[in-house]
């Protein structure tokens, strides 16, 4: 690239990181506002819900990218107008193409970028923050086991707790479980215990114990001592097995992999798979394809030193009827393969108008070039 090319480059680079860093921001802090309550009730730390927010944050990099692209475009070429430079630069025969390479370029490796995030990065953290959320629910859960006193646990299960301490865990347990009727009722007295959650659901690892329970024939005591022993607490969780994990938490590769499987994954299910992972694959376009509506609006034509108040309010017009053609699209794509056209409508429609816009411009040029 020349020094326009790098000068235009630079300006547009330093109003993504920007405006990202802005949106970015906002939606941190709208976002933390959701876990709040897991500090009020659980007495999770702060550290927790900040590192929880963290992890959902990639998720929204693909609104956020989008938006950041197109906005830092129509600023910096709006302001390139109004200070003349754009004007200067048309004169001295700089081509509008030649102009909107150095955000095209910018815009196809943030599209990159984001193919990169969407498809690895966001759904590794989004499971990492689901599993996070469960252990925080596990300690609300502890909560309701109240000390010095019998507590159900469920059907057919009694736990008592002599003593909690700040970190949670549990001192001094009896468990009594009867829950399997083939077999006698059990009893585990341990020194201490935690409550922890898992993928099939909530269990008590307790230490330092025994086991104990009476032979029905003989009905001698039988006892076990340990040092680690797990208790499976009745949960509905149990009877569901292993948690699905939603299209969301699964990367690309997991994604195709579940697609092709029959076997495991209902029809319905891998419907919506499908509709995630050809999410992945347009979205990305999105992003160099809002900055050619920004590109084409701002470059081609005539222009005024006033600024390009109505080509900019037409730009913000065209992205929020795109977004909603393809967010519509993907909804309905979990329902009905329809949705499919109108997510690559939606992606498609701003390089096909860019390209007749560029076009038009050059058969211009040559014309006036021939006169």
């Amino acid at each position: 690239m020349g020094i326009i090319e790098r000068y235009i480059f630079r300006q547009t680079s330093i109003a993504i990181v920007f405006i990202t860093l802005v949106l970015t921001a906002l939606v941190f802090l709208t976002q933390s506002l959701r876990f709040l309550d897991m500090v009020i009730n659980a007495g999770a730390s702060g550290f927790f819900i900040w590192l929880q927010t963290l992890l959902y944050l990639p998720g929204f990099f693909e609104i956020i990218l989008p938006i950041g692209v197109i906005a830092a475009a129509l600023f910096t070429y709006n302001r390139l107008t109004m200070d003349s430079e754009l004007i200067v630069l048309r004169s001295l025969g700089f081509s509008p193409l030649r102009l909107a390479k150095p955000t095209l370029l910018l815009g196809c490796f943030l599209g990159f970028l984001l193919f990169i995030i969407m498809g690895w990065i966001a759904p590794s953290s989004r499971s990492e923050a689901i599993t996070l959320r469960q252990e925080i629910k596990a300690q609300m859960s502890s909560l309701i086991f109240r000390e010095g006193i019998f507590n159900e646990a469920g059907k057919n299960v009694m736990v008592y707790i002599r003593d909690r301490d700040s970190s949670g865990h549990l001192h001094g347990l009896i468990i009594h479980d009867s829950r399997d009727q083939t077999k006698p009722p059990i009893t585990v007295i341990a020194r201490n215990g935690v409550l922890v959650s898992t993928q099939t659901g909530q269990q008590v690892l307790v230490y330092n114990g025994s086991r104990q329970d009476v032979d029905p024939k003989t009905g001698i005591l039988r006892r076990l001592d340990f040092e680690k022993y797990t208790i499976d607490m009745p949960e509905k969780e149990i009877s569901q097995g292993v948690r699905w994990q939603e299209p969301e938490e699964r990367n690309n590769f997991e994604l195709i992999k579940a697609i092709n499987d029959k076997k495991s994954e209902t029809a319905q299910a891998r419907r919506e798979l499908r509709s995630e992972l050809q999410k992945r694959i347009l979205i990305p376009f999105l992003v160099p394809g809002f900055a050619l509506i920004a590109l084409s609006l701002l470059l081609i034509g005539s222009h005024d030193r006033r600024g390009q108040g109505k080509r900019v309010i037409i730009a913000i017009a065209a992205v929020i009827v795109l977004e909603v053609l393809f967010l519509s699209g993907y909804n309905i794509s979990k329902q009905s393969p329809t949705g499919f056209p109108l997510m690559l409508m939606a992606v498609i429609l701003p390089y096909l108008l860019a390209t007749i816009l560029f076009f038009k411009e050059w058969l211009v040029k040559e014309k006036e070039q021939k006169a």
